[in-house]
């Protein structure tokens, strides 16, 4: 059902023209996790490229350039930073079905008087209740268009459409009535990621089929225009049956006139696309680190309203500087936001400090991509004591157990400051979570060897191909997110980057039969491809995100109600400590007189005496902020 919203926008300054023509400005954000402030909880300091109480100040810019405007939000903006975590711990509560306190990031919505949002596929990550509870106060509405609840099984959390219905000056003066049709949708794969609150509730359905349906319906009820909020990337023109990443297929519908995409992080429109389909569209970055601006010049013909021009831009709210690859800002903070947030602010900076643990030795993922680290293991070897302690009365007790394990933070679209950087000396609240930033929780697979051998194959589709005489040729491929390269704590394998992936960085199979893991054993042995394993792992991965090998249901034999970050924790509080890596549990197979090229941060280079193994030259600095490195096969 179709929801109608009225009201009037601002009016604009009177332009003659000799035919009717609007403009209309559509202002967006997208994935903002939840980061309110521009601080780094995990690191305790400033962070000058994040945060919506800086976006705010663009916001407001926008609209002072342009007051006929609609500001919406794409999704993914309860659920991804420590303030969302804690807030999700301390939830507003409920009394006569109005919230008592709204969370500090819808209470920054309404004050920002947002027009509309979408759901992404994060919203979930804590849970229904938290969600229900939270989108109580919004005083804007929800859309959500490929979302189903099963009867029975609670009331709706959004519309599937909606009507937005706003009165607007045309250039000569003359008031105008436009109707906005509204339609937001969810990556399909999310019933999937969030099983744990999803499986027998709801249903996500296909972006398309969703869309085809929905459109006649909305332009049947009079709009005038129709803005498709797509908490999906941007993907190809042509893409199956529940594609999760479908901007471009979405644009090209009939009836869709402008498209907001999101949920991979990046931003559009680029220097080489500055549509989709045709049709204006942007992709808003990530965190608050940019404002989409589409602006839309309508024309009124015999058939109604079209678009006469457009023009799409994103406006950050930082820069880097090129010589000394700081980030600086551009924008200063909105005071009302900050103030919005400063009770949960500083309540969860007092709980972060409380001490949990010791550390002997610097834990870091400067080089995570490249050797075993500390910071890895640590987490390992926790994830596999509390498996070992919830199997050990069951039938599975005697089963070898191994853990999975990948690096959140490793450069990538994060920037040159996304990578933890513990020094050794007291472990605090806050660094559980820089160690696992996600609250998954713990959970075991029953797999065979060759499910391992797969597994590890999938993670090492993160290499290019390096051919056995090459000079300097690039290592990473950057479309592959460290967070899907997980290494395999309690096995030792070699990986042979002369052979090509049989995985691209998506997780879709290539025609390449050849094996890249070499060397596979367990306890000195060769794996056997029937032999029996449990592996500790998460709820994403196991729930079948990113596309690994053995999370078939049948699979799991153990999911904790306990998350990772927690079990983590507690192995900290018990006194275990991590140590410095012992010989690495894998490594490259050697390659002589090749060389690879490789980014980290510019701090890496004080830490490579702990990769003596390795032989690595620091090199330049790059205007990106990364310093770049060479990495001797």
């Amino acid at each position: 059902m179709t929801r109608e919203i009225s009201g009037t926008l601002p009016s604009l300054r009177t332009i003659q023209a000799t035919e009717p023509v609007l403009d209309l400005r559509i202002l967006a954000t997208s994935d903002l996790h939840a980061h309110l402030l521009a601080w780094d909880y995990h690191a305790n300091q400033a962070s000058p490229q994040v945060g919506l109480a800086r976006t705010a100040s663009l916001i407001h810019a926008a609209r002072a350039e342009q007051p006929q405007c609609l500001l919406f939000d794409n999704g993914d903006f309860l659920h991804g930073t420590a303030l969302g975590d804690y807030l999700a711990e301390t939830t507003p509560t409920i009394r006569s079905g109005r919230p008592l306190h709204a969370h500090p990031m819808i209470a920054a919505m309404n004050a920002l008087r947002y027009d509309a949002a979408t759901l992404g596929n994060h919203e979930f990550g804590h849970g229904l209740g938290f969600l229900r509870r939270s989108l109580a106060a919004t005083r804007f509405p929800i859309v959500c268009s490929n979302l189903y609840f099963k009867p029975t099984r609670g009331a709706a959390l959004s519309l599937p459409s909606l009507l937005l219905v706003r009165d607007l000056r045309d250039r000569a003066g003359k008031l105008h009535r436009l109707k906005i049709g509204v339609l937001g949708f969810l990556p399909p794969q999310t019933v999937v990621w969030e099983k744990r609150y999803l499986k027998s509730r709801a249903s996500v359905d296909d972006i398309l089929a969703s869309a085809r349906g929905l459109v006649p319906l909305l332009r049947a009820s009079g709009a005038d225009l129709v803005v498709a909020l797509s908490h999906s990337g941007i993907g190809d023109p042509q893409i199956g049956p529940g594609a999760e990443n479908a901007s471009t297929a979405l644009a090209a519908l009939d009836g869709i006139d402008v498209v907001i995409a999101g949920h991979t992080h990046l931003l559009f429109p680029t220097a080489d696309q500055t549509a989709l389909a045709g049709k204006p569209a942007v992709m808003p970055g990530f965190y608050g680190s940019h404002l989409g601006v589409i602006d839309l010049a309508l024309h009124k013909g015999p058939k109604g309203w079209r678009i006469e021009t457009q023009r799409a831009e994103t406006r950050p709210i930082s820069s880097r500087n090129p010589q000394s690859g700081r980030v600086e800002p551009l924008v200063p903070d909105d005071p009302a936001l900050v103030a919005l947030a400063a009770p949960a602010h500083a309540a969860l900076l007092t709980r972060a400090e409380a001490q949990i643990g010791e550390t002997p030795v610097p834990l870091h993922s400067y080089f995570a991509l490249l050797t075993d680290t500390p910071a890895l293991r640590l987490v390992a070897q926790a994830q596999a004591h509390r498996l070992a302690q919830a199997l050990a009365d069951g039938p599975y007790r005697d089963l070898p157990l191994v853990s999975a394990v990948a690096p959140f933070k490793a450069g990538g679209r994060g920037g040159p400051e996304n990578y933890t950087n513990i020094p050794a000396g007291p472990l605090r609240a806050r660094h559980a979570g820089d160690l696992y930033i996600h609250p998954n929780s713990l959970t075991g697979l029953r797999l065979s060897g060759a499910d391992l051998a797969q597994w590890l194959e999938r993670s090492v589709s993160l290499y290019r191909q390096i051919a056995p005489d090459a000079q300097d040729a690039a290592l990473i491929d950057d479309r592959f997110p460290s967070f899907n390269f997980d290494v395999i704590h309690g096995l030792r394998y070699r990986i042979d980057l002369a052979q090509p992936p049989q995985f691209d960085p998506f997780g879709a199979r290539l025609p390449s039969a050849a094996r890249r893991i070499v060397d596979l054993t367990w306890q000195g042995q060769p794996l056997h491809p029937d032999q029996q394993f449990v592996l500790a792992t998460n709820s994403y991965r196991s729930a079948g995100g990113a596309g690994f090998a053995g999370t078939e249901p049948a699979q799991v034999i153990y999911e904790g109600a306990e998350g990772n970050r927690e079990v983590l924790a507690t192995y900290l509080r018990a006194g275990h400590q991590p140590s410095a890596t012992p010989a690495p549990a894998w490594d490259f197979l050697p390659m002589p007189g090749a060389s690879v090229l490789f980014e980290s941060a510019p701090q890496a280079a004080q830490h490579l005496a702990e990769v003596a193994h390795l032989r690595i030259d620091p090199l330049d600095q790059r205007p990106s902020g990364f310093r770049r490195f060479r990495l001797h096969l």
